[in-house]
């Protein structure tokens, strides 16, 4: 049975680089043969405004219902985002803030401070773009976007992360550099189909 895998392009400006590096990664998964389902953060609509999860919580809209079917749906999960300010875009941030609920991708112990975490049985890769070169965004501020997409959102809702990557720095990169890197995106996206 192909694999399905579920694209996320968390970059809220349509025709980004991470547009372009989700494009090549689709085209290995494609070239592997997997069922493809791909959501564009510029084309979803939503309310970004989170107060916590309660009774004031608001519904989800259809666009984070969609969302939500395709991580459900997928075994293995694609995110490319960029950097900015230490972290993944405002926008990208609410989509998981307002969709990875309690009862979906976690679930909270009544006592003590443990969890369930829901997804696991699911992969996934990332790829985060960043004017920080890598090096000294690792020697400095101990890559804080690599952590937190590794750690506190696959790994506590317990999907496996694969490979964990930054693409920069983009503002320095020469067109052979960024060509390589869509290349690259292009092989993981071939291996992920495997």
């Amino acid at each position: 049975m192909a694999k399905k895998i579920f694209i996320w392009v968390g970059h809220p400006k349509a025709g980004s680089l991470c547009e372009g590096i989700a494009d090549a990664y689709q085209a290995g998964v494609e070239a592997g043969g997997a069922q493809i389902r791909r959501m564009n953060l510029s084309d979803m609509s939503f309310a970004a405004d989170f107060s916590g999860y309660g009774d004031n919580t608001l519904p989800l809209e259809p666009d984070l219902l969609a969302w939500q079917e395709a991580i459900a749906w997928a075994d293995h999960i694609f995110i490319v985002h960029p950097y900015w300010w230490g972290a993944m875009p405002t926008k990208a941030k609410a989509v998981l803030d307002r969709a990875l609920t309690p009862g979906f991708a976690f679930k909270y112990h009544r006592k003590g401070v443990k969890w369930d975490k829901l997804l696991k049985g699911k992969s996934a890769d990332a790829i985060i773009t960043s004017d920080t070169p890598p090096l000294i965004d690792t020697l400095i501020y101990r890559k804080p976007a690599r952590r937190v997409i590794k750690n506190q959102v696959l790994g506590f809702c317990g999907i496996e992360a694969k490979k964990i990557l930054q693409f920069g720095s983009v503002k320095l990169a020469s067109a052979e550099k960024i060509q390589n890197w869509i290349a690259r995106a292009q092989r993981m996206g071939a291996r992920a189909a495997a």
